[in-house]
Parts: C-alpha cells; structure tokens; sequence
C-alpha cells in the first residue's frame, strides 16, 4: 500500500509538463462551454498526483506511458518534490474552485480557474513551474527543511534550467 501512495523522485519533466497542458485544456474548455462539472475530474486529478503521483490520475497515467515515452528528447529529470507541492497548490485551487461552483455557482467559480490557467501554461508550455519556485523560496526562508530537497533552494539551477537569466543571488 505504502508502494501506491507514493510520489515519484526524481520526475520526467515531460511527463510534467504533458500532464500541465492537459490542465489547461480541460480548464480552457471548463471555461469556454460553461461545463462545471470539468472541475470534478480536474480536483480528482490534483488530489490523486498529491496522494500517489501518477499512479491514480488519469492524466498522469497519460503522460507517463503514452506522451512522455514519445518526447524522449525533451526527457530531463526534475525533483520531485516541488512538483509535489505544485500538485498541491493544483489541489487547493481546484478544490475552492469546486466547492464555490456548488456554493455559489460557476460564474464565481470560473474566476479560480484563471490562475489555475497561468500557473499551468507557464509549466507546459516554457517548463517554469510556478510552485516549484515558490518550494524553492520556503526552503531558502527556513519553512521547509532542506533535506527534503538539497537542489531545491538553489532558484538559480532552476531559472537557468528554464532558460530565464538570473542575477548573483548572495
């Protein structure tokens, strides 16, 4: 069961970032037809990737064995970690976006999704992971313990990995 429950470390950033543009599609949908219940399978998928990385999500599975296996050239591995906490950040997103489209209705939800949409379209269309660099930065202030993650509080790698220009960070 322990085996189930468990995120993968280090990931495939193709995988990850598959798996981003699909958020994006299905949110760009949600919110251009007005289909609420797109929220159901998207908050699933977050919570899933949270408790069990790819393994229970959909989506995840997709990205996994069918579209990353076929980006090969784009396979580089990233932390696990950050993204864990960016499916997180996923999670929590989509949850208040759901709760507030049973409370309140879509048009009040719809409006969640929108950072949903940015943060996501970063990660799968130029590899900038928004809630990695946020990881990052807890690490640096002392809120999440370094060993979890030793490369993570380096922003630097980070930026420079995704192609941004960073300054001396001393």
């Amino acid at each position: 069961m322990s085996r189930l429950f468990r995120f993968p470390n280090p990931v495939n950033d193709a995988a990850a970032r598959t798996v981003a543009l699909g958020v994006v599609a299905m949110s760009v949908l949600a919110l251009v037809t007005s289909w609420a219940w797109l929220l159901i399978p998207l908050t699933y998928g977050f919570v899933a990737r949270v408790a069990a990385g790819p393994t229970l999500s959909p989506l995840g599975q997709f990205a996994t064995r069918v579209a990353a296996p076929r980006l090969r050239a784009w396979h580089k591995s990233v932390a696990g970690p950050p993204k864990r906490f960016a499916q997180g950040i996923g999670a929590v997103l989509t949850l208040t976006a759901t709760i507030t489209w049973l409370s309140a209705g879509f048009s009040s939800a719809r409006w969640v999704l929108v950072p949903l949409i940015g943060a996501a379209s970063l990660e799968g269309f130029i590899g900038f992971c928004l809630g990695c660099t946020a990881f990052g930065w807890l690490i640096r202030l002392g809120v999440v313990p370094e060993a979890i993650c030793a490369e993570c509080g380096d922003l630097s790698a980070r930026y420079a990995a995704a192609g941004f220009r960073v300054g001396d960070n001393s």
